[in-house]
């Protein structure tokens, strides 16, 4: 009888043990969708600059396309919905994302444009040639990039803790900037993995 009731625990705890592993992963590929989307937003904001080189947009995958459509029958309703989510909009989300659109219109496309400032390996923004900004408006510049720098901070701790899971905050950071860089227009500068710029 013990070595029954030791069996049935055992289970019990890896069952137990299971369910927590397949929980806590970090559901990359729902945010990096989320993400994109978040960026998008914020960098289709500004307008592009005019110019005789104007790259398409790359073309949307929407779900009329006939494989979509195919895949929507044969994949049952609840199966879809065991999908794995990531949690964006918040209250505060919206808010840093706004501030984010604002500058990004008044301030910051101008200086990525200029390739004064540049996207950063880490997610962040940074000041990658300051002689391309006049020494009046440096002041001003390096107060933009710094709140920039301080909301892009905020909005990665808070998407983790919206999700219930701070410790994923690397991991969001490190797809929101992959996403920045993916996103980012045609001449603009960013860091590559060793911490080098380079221009897209």
């Amino acid at each position: 009888m013990r070595k029954l009731v030791y069996g049935l625990l055992t289970m019990l705890v890896v069952a137990l043990v299971g369910c927590v592993t397949i929980n806590v992963y970090f559901p990359e590929a729902a945010a990096q969708k989320a993400a994109d989307q978040f960026i998008g937003t914020v960098i289709d904001s500004a307008p592009a600059p005019a110019s005789k080189d104007k790259q398409p947009s790359p073309p949307s995958k929407k779900d009329n396309q006939p494989s979509a459509m195919l895949l929507d029958l044969l994949i049952p309703a609840a199966y879809a919905a065991d999908a794995p989510n990531i949690r964006i909009q918040t209250a505060t989300t919206e808010a840093i994302q706004g501030r984010m659109q604002e500058r990004f219109r008044g301030t910051l496309a101008p200086l990525f444009d200029s390739g004064a400032i540049g996207f950063t390996r880490d997610g962040l923004v940074a000041v990658r040639d300051a002689a391309k900004v006049p020494l009046d408006q440096r002041a001003g510049v390096n107060a933009a990039v710094a709140d920039e720098n301080r909301d892009r901070t905020a909005l990665y701790r808070e998407v983790a803790n919206a999700n219930n899971h701070p410790e994923w905050e690397p991991q969001i950071r490190a797809t929101f900037a992959k996403g920045w860089i993916e996103r980012a227009r045609a001449g603009w500068y960013y860091q590559d993995s060793s911490g080098a710029w380079k221009q897209k």
